[in-house]
């Protein structure tokens, strides 16, 4: 996958959960055994939304940079990001926060931190653009 393709579907995964968190979070958390039972855990999830619409916005509006050295520090932050969602969950789920889907959030953030280390080796050999 070229790097610009790889941001668009970062970016497009990351504003998918942005927007469902905002909007519907009420019936999502609780696949995941969390329960949004008041106006703070309601806010946090959407606050959450901040993030991981700014993480979107920040790969479509980087996609067509030419820049290697801005490639690999973008693909390296994207990384770091994904795997402390892979720690994050993975706590979250060997706690017992994490229930029933919550065993999916680390293999999604495993699988989005792999896609992103092949990237940058990608990136690194100057095979893509």
């Amino acid at each position: 996958m070229n790097f610009k393709l790889f941001l668009i579907t970062h970016g497009l995964i990351y504003l998918l959960f942005a927007i469902v968190l905002f909007v519907i979070p009420s019936e999502i958390w609780p696949l995941y055994g969390v329960e949004i039972n008041d106006k703070y855990s309601l806010f946090l999830s959407q606050h959450t939304s901040i993030f991981l619409g700014g993480i979107s916005a920040i790969c479509f509006l980087m996609r067509n940079t030419k820049d290697h050295q801005s490639k690999r520090d973008l693909l390296k932050s994207l990384m770091i990001t994904n795997a402390l969602g892979v720690l994050i969950t993975t706590y979250a789920s060997i706690t017992g926060i994490f229930v029933t889907l919550g065993w999916s959030d680390p293999i999604f953030f495993a699988v989005l931190t792999a896609l992103a280390m092949v990237q940058l080796k990608m990136t690194t050999s100057h095979k893509s653009e």
